[in-house]
């Protein structure tokens, strides 16, 4: 979000500028907001899902479904906010409204962070790191994570311990090597979950072997950039949101609120990792570029940034239908819940 020193707006961060002319072709420009972002405590009790909504509404078109809300429905200005939105009286007739207004004009990609921390553990430790990890583009690598997932879920306390001491071991800032203590609890807690589970689950973790984590730890203490950030969902989600809406034939400018995560940096090797997973793999990335903006000066953030609250807060609308037509099937969770 936007951080305001004596009154004043401090200049925003992160984005991709896109290339001169980059509006002329079949390009679509959507709007982007997350929900439930906890920095590198992916294991917080209180958000356990992390959603990031699109909508490619034009500026008229999202004030005007904004001004619907708040006359039709009797939010005030302080109310559009999905926390405030939900508890609402008429927040169950809203809610039948809003996915008719935004019919084949939103997206909404859910992570179960645990899910994705166990993503993580198969694209660093089992295959090599990429910026497609955690998207369509390596759907080869689910059934290893989706087994472990499962198996670990019924483990209980032997599970939690597992993905909290992987988040310890890859939280590398300030260290400038790997902490032989550090691993050592990481590996002690791999042997207690997979004493308890048996069958695919078992097999992915004995697949884990200190040689390579340490070689991959070495890796991001020496900041190889070639890795993305090992506890940062929004990267993964962005990369499926863009594939979302580029269908394999359009690029996409994206509009986003400012998040200090969409580096320049970062975003160009995104850039290229989509281009690189495309049908030809010789095209245009189908991400275009990508500007973060205030969301108090873009109505359509502010639409995006409902949606993602509204469904981070309700997933059992998805079962009653009413997020269903959002909702990605390629997103970051066990389909079978």
């Amino acid at each position: 979000m936007v951080r305001v020193v004596a009154h004043r707006r401090l200049p925003l961060q992160g984005g991709l500028p896109p290339a001169d002319g980059v509006r002329d072709g079949d390009v679509v420009e959507i709007a982007c907001d997350e929900s439930g972002f906890s920095g590198s405590n992916l294991l917080d009790a209180a958000t356990p899902v992390f959603t990031h909504a699109s909508v490619d509404l034009g500026v008229d078109e999202a004030v005007d479904l904004i001004a619907a809300l708040r006359s039709g429905f009797r939010y005030s200005l302080s109310e559009l906010k999905s926390g405030r939105f939900l508890r609402a009286p008429q927040a169950e007739e809203a809610m039948a409204w809003l996915p008719a207004a935004l019919s084949g004009r939103a997206h909404v990609h859910v992570i179960d962070k645990e899910y994705f921390l166990v993503t993580r553990v198969v694209d660093l430790f089992l295959t090599e790191p990429s910026y497609a990890a955690g998207t369509r583009l390596t759907q080869d690598r689910r059934p290893a994570a989706l087994a472990l997932y499962r198996a670990g879920r019924a483990a209980g306390r032997a599970w939690r311990e597992f993905l909290a001491a992987f988040v310890e071991l890859v939280r590398t800032k300030r260290r400038h090597r790997p902490d032989r203590a550090v691993v050592n609890r990481f590996f002690a807690a791999r042997d207690a979950l997979a004493a308890g589970i048996g069958g695919e689950g078992r097999a992915v973790l004995d697949g884990l072997s200190r040689t390579r984590v340490r070689a991959v730890l070495n890796r991001l203490v020496r900041g190889d950039r070639s890795i993305p950030p090992p506890l940062e969902p929004l990267l993964p989600a962005l990369a499926e949101t863009v594939l979302f809406w580029s269908g394999g034939r359009r690029r996409v400018l994206v509009v986003h609120d400012e998040q200090s995560a969409l580096t320049a940096g970062r975003l160009r090797r995104l850039q290229q990792v989509l281009a690189d997973g495309g049908e030809s793999g010789d095209g245009p990335s189908p991400l275009a570029g990508l500007v973060t903006v205030d969301s108090r000066d873009d109505p359509r953030v502010q639409v995006a940034d409902l949606l993602a609250g509204v469904a981070r807060r309700r997933p059992d609308l998805g079962a009653d239908g009413l997020l269903d037509p959002f909702l990605s099937p390629t997103s970051l969770h066990d389909p079978g819940r």
